[in-house]
Formats: C-alpha cells, sequence, structure tokens
C-alpha cells in the first residue's frame, strides 16, 4: 500500500473505533426506550432512530454540515466555547459515521433486550431492586450479545460510510479522506483500477471480519449462558 492508502485505513479504523463507542451508551439508552417503556412520542423517536437508514446519506451530511458547521450557532459555539470543531475534522468524520451507524445499533441491542424474559426483571422488582438496578444487573448482562453485535455493526457501517462523510467533512487527504472516499477517488482515476481492487479487497477483509467477530461473540455469550 502506498503512504496514502495506509494513512486512510487507519483513518477509517479510528473514525468507526471512535464514532460506534461514542454512541453505544446513546443506543443502549435509546433502545431499552423503545423496547421496556412506553411513553407518547415513542413512535415519533423510533421514526428519527431509523430516518438515517432511509434518507440519502447527503442529506444527512448537509443536515450535519448546517447544525454543526462553524459559521452555524452550534458549530460556532463548540468552538469558541471549547475549541473543538466538526466540520471538515476528522471528528465530524466520526459524528456522521456514528449517526450512520446508530440505527443498526439500536435496532441490533433493543431485540436482545426485548429478547430477555421480563419475569426475571419482575422478580428482581419484587425483590425490591430499582428500574435502574434491575437493568444493570439484569437486563443489560442478558443483553451482552445484542449490545456486543450493535456494536460491531456500527463499526462496520461506519467503514464504508461514504455519502454523509464525503458531504459533512469533504475528502481531505490525511485529515477527513477515509477508505470509502479513497476508493471513490481511485475509481475516478483512469490509472487507478489496481488501486481500487487493493482497497476494496481492504474494505472486504475488515467487514467480514467485524461481522465475523459479532457472530462469535454471540455464540460465545450464548454459550456462556446455557
Amino acid at each position: 500500500m502506498t503512504t496514502a492508502e495506509q494513512t486512510a485505513v487507519l483513518l477509517s479504523l479510528r473514525v468507526a473505533s471512535v464514532g460506534a463507542l461514542a454512541s453505544l451508551p446513546f443506543a443502549i439508552a435509546v433502545a431499552y426506550l423503545l423496547a421496556r417503556v412506553r411513553f407518547p412520542g415513542r413512535i415519533a423517536l423510533d421514526v428519527a432512530v431509523h430516518l438515517p437508514l432511509v434518507l440519502p446519506p447527503v442529506v444527512t451530511g448537509w443536515l450535519l454540515l448546517i447544525e454543526f458547521g462553524r459559521n452555524e450557532p452550534l458549530g460556532a459555539f463548540l468552538e469558541r466555547a471549547f475549541g473543538f470543531s466538526f466540520a471538515f475534522r476528522w471528528t465530524g468524520a466520526a459524528l456522521a459515521a456514528a449517526v450512520m451507524g446508530f440505527p443498526l445499533m439500536v435496532r441490533a441491542i433493543r431485540l436482545s433486550i426485548e429478547a430477555v424474559d421480563r419475569r426475571l426483571e419482575q422478580a428482581a422488582a419484587t425483590l425490591g431492586a430499582s428500574r435502574l438496578r434491575i437493568f444493570a444487573t439484569v437486563t443489560l448482562p442478558l443483553a451482552l450479545p445484542g449490545v456486543f453485535a450493535g456494536l460491531i455493526l456500527g463499526f462496520a457501517k461506519a467503514i464504508g460510510e461514504f455519502g454523509a462523510t464525503i458531504t459533512f467533512v469533504a475528502n481531505i487527504p490525511g485529515e477527513t479522506q477515509t477508505l470509502a472516499t479513497l476508493i471513490y477517488n481511485t475509481t475516478q482515476d483512469p490509472d487507478g483500477a489496481p488501486a481500487t481492487w487493493r482497497l476494496t479487497a481492504i474494505a472486504v477483509v475488515i467487514a467480514v471480519v467485524a461481522l465475523a467477530g459479532s457472530e462469535g461473540l454471540a455464540r460465545g455469550f450464548r454459550a456462556s449462558a446455557r
């Protein structure tokens, strides 16, 4: 691999890891709300969570840009108050990756929480456990296979994210150029076929390893629970 390719691969791994890990606590909280709590606006929350799956990624990236751009109120406040900027930075790529992978994470975790036997939670409640303690000691441990599956699905989605990323943070080599955006560059080069094949193979390997790891973790948790 060339230096540019190595940089793009490492940046993609960094962006995907940060994006998935940073969004995990929010995904767990939202999944629990949707799975276990009945409240006004629940359907609206469900729709909002899944919007990135059906919206064109470019639209998601543009919405992020008008929210977190340096000249926008929220973006300007973050930069002025904390010296922190998302637009045209690798942190923005991580944010875009987190937003695009969030629905997959929530869905996997929600299904896992819904599969937990409510009678176990009810038994803990009759012993005086609070809802938070029930979640921490009963629901979450039993839902861990789904949590890890969601985390890895979010990571895998982030590796392949293109539309929202290039709209929000552009395609700056060494700063925001990820594996997906570099592949796009090579496809536009008449002599870029070898690089495209090489980078595509790397992307496939990362995705296969991530998905195989997700399945392996789920099987391991199921085996230990027996």
